[in-house]
């Protein structure tokens, strides 16, 4: 499942985002809340399947995304439409709330 997940760096995070819906999930490996709402992105990379990109970054190898886009605490979910900012989540959420905030901008 985990391979509708899209891994996204300082060189093709704004390629990536440019176009269409992607919800990017901006996390660490030695993040605790990260790795709590690790499987409810999985689970939204099945959902949106065909319908929307879902993305992690991780911020100790995408320094330069993650400072540019003023990423200070972790998890943040960042919800992208043809590459422009149109929410952002700071924390741990529900599948439900999250599958809400995409199904808004599809």
């Amino acid at each position: 499942m985990s391979g509708q997940i899209k891994y996204l760096d300082d060189a093709n995070f704004t390629q990536e985002v440019a176009a269409g819906v992607t919800l990017v999930d901006f996390y660490a490996d030695w993040c605790g809340p990260c790795r709590t709402i690790a499987p409810v992105i999985e689970k939204l990379a099945a959902v949106f399947s065909g319908e929307a990109s879902i993305a992690k970054v991780d911020i100790d190898n995408a320094q330069g995304v993650a400072s540019s886009l003023g990423i200070t605490s972790i998890p943040t979910l960042i919800l992208f439409k043809d590459g422009k900012e149109v929410e952002r989540i700071v924390g741990v959420r529900d599948q439900q709330t999250l599958e809400s905030l995409v199904r808004g901008v599809l």
